[in-house]
């Protein structure tokens, strides 16, 4: 019956002493998901090269031009320290309630409603795709401005 089943359907038939050997768990997270990959220094610094460089990088230096000497990096500096500081937060909220063995939050939306709940997972998601429309539009009208 199980080999019916092995070639008709995706049933798999394990041994029993695979689940004592951990043969099973070792290819999943204390989650049940299958381990993450990409653990290299390689997809690292796609990964931050990718998000740091865009439209807002290219046009930092007319940014800095048009507020001075002083102001321009003084404004640099406050924004790179909110970013940090977002970022920080962001991070200790990956796991909720523990930050140990808490469960895991996957997506922005997972973490408003591990911290948050109710009504405001709504307003959350609410404000992601204004974000989202605001930043197309703003897109869309500086790819139109440097195509003329």
């Amino acid at each position: 019956m199980a080999k019916e089943m092995q070639k008709t359907s995706m049933f798999i038939e394990r041994n029993p002493g695979d689940y004592e050997n951990g043969d099973i768990c070792k290819n999943l997270d204390d989650d049940g998901r299958p381990k993450r990959t990409g653990r290299t220094w390689v997809t690292a610094s796609a990964h931050i090269i990718t998000a740091v460089i865009g439209s807002g990088v290219l046009s930092l230096a007319w940014a800095i031009a048009q507020l001075g000497w002083v102001v321009g990096p003084a404004v640099l500096m406050a924004f790179s320290f909110i970013t940090y500081f977002t970022s920080t937060l962001l991070a200790d909220c990956y796991r909720a309630p523990d930050p140990v063995h808490g469960k895991r939050n996957y997506t922005y939306m997972d973490v408003v409603r591990a911290y948050l709940g109710g009504r405001k997972v709504q307003l959350c998601g609410l404000a992601q795709y204004a974000n989202l429309v605001g930043v197309t539009v703003g897109y869309t009208i500086t790819a139109s401005i440097s195509m003329v």
